[in-house]
């Protein structure tokens, strides 16, 4: 359903869509939502344009509330507001994948990132810390692409 509706939309804009970097978690509810909000927050800093979404292989129900009250501690926004499952166009819109343990393919033979990082649920502040780190280098480094 998504990938149609997104087709349809891409084929009736008249707009570029904006570059983007895919998060990928299992559940969609933790390490995904924190990457991409941290990636939007240092693409912004740096003057990136370039977004990031957080999508799941096997979507929760809701976002993690350890995920959601460390965020909004951090000052940021967990988007989307509840998991949602990683969609062709996710794949084939992606500048670059970054995977937190699910295997998972790229479509067009973009780069696929794997980051070890410990559940978000056994510590916010460590799976941040971790997060941010790679963040940092990925948002370094596609600077410099784009």
């Amino acid at each position: 359903m998504y990938d149609a509706l997104y087709a349809f939309c891409r084929a009736q804009s008249s707009t570029t869509p904006r570059p983007r970097v895919l998060f990928v978690c299992l559940h969609g509810a933790a390490k995904s939502v924190v990457g991409a909000a941290h990636f939007r927050r240092l693409a912004a800093e740096r003057g990136l344009a370039i977004d990031a979404v957080a999508a799941g292989t096997e979507p929760d129900p809701e976002l993690a509330p350890g995920a959601v009250r460390g965020l909004t501690a951090d000052g940021l926004t967990a988007t989307p507001s509840r998991p949602r499952p990683v969609t062709l166009y996710d794949l084939e819109s992606a500048v670059r994948v970054v995977s937190f343990g699910c295997d998972i393919a790229a479509a067009q033979g973009q780069r696929v990132d794997q980051w070890d990082v410990p559940a978000v649920g056994d510590g916010y502040a460590t799976a941040r810390e971790r997060i941010v780190a790679n963040t940092e280098r990925l948002v370094a480094e596609l600077a410099t692409k784009h």
